[in-house]
């Protein structure tokens, strides 16, 4: 009985490697082993700063934060500390906003807890 082989398969999962390798330099875009290696670690790259960039955009939130409140005379901890007493929930991202686009209303927060 001959082997038989799903040729249609294999094309199709190398297509779809090559496609996603697209844009890259040299082999990496046309031969499919080389190509396959870069995929499977743009993979990987991916996964992580997907974590990560959770992790940035918060640190960026918190730096407009403090920026805002020094402005104001107190400093990120004080303030998020004070917010907690009074039971003011905004997030880091609402108040990083609130601090770069509407300073205006930024110091009313920050006057409403001091």
């Amino acid at each position: 009985m001959p082997r038989s082989v799903n040729a249609v398969a294999s094309r199709a999962k190398r297509k779809k490697v090559l496609k996603q390798a697209k844009g890259y330099f040299g082999r990496r875009k046309n031969v499919f082993t080389v190509a396959k290696n870069a995929v499977e670690k743009a993979g990987q790259y991916a996964y992580r700063d997907r974590k990560n960039k959770k992790r940035s955009f918060r640190a960026l939130w918190i730096s407009r934060i403090n920026a805002g409140a020094r402005e104001h005379g107190l400093t990120y901890s004080e303030l998020i500390n004070k917010l907690d007493e009074k039971n003011i929930t905004l997030n880091r991202k609402v108040l990083a906003d609130l601090a770069m686009n509407n300073p205006e209303t930024f110091k009313a927060l920050v006057e409403q807890v001091k």
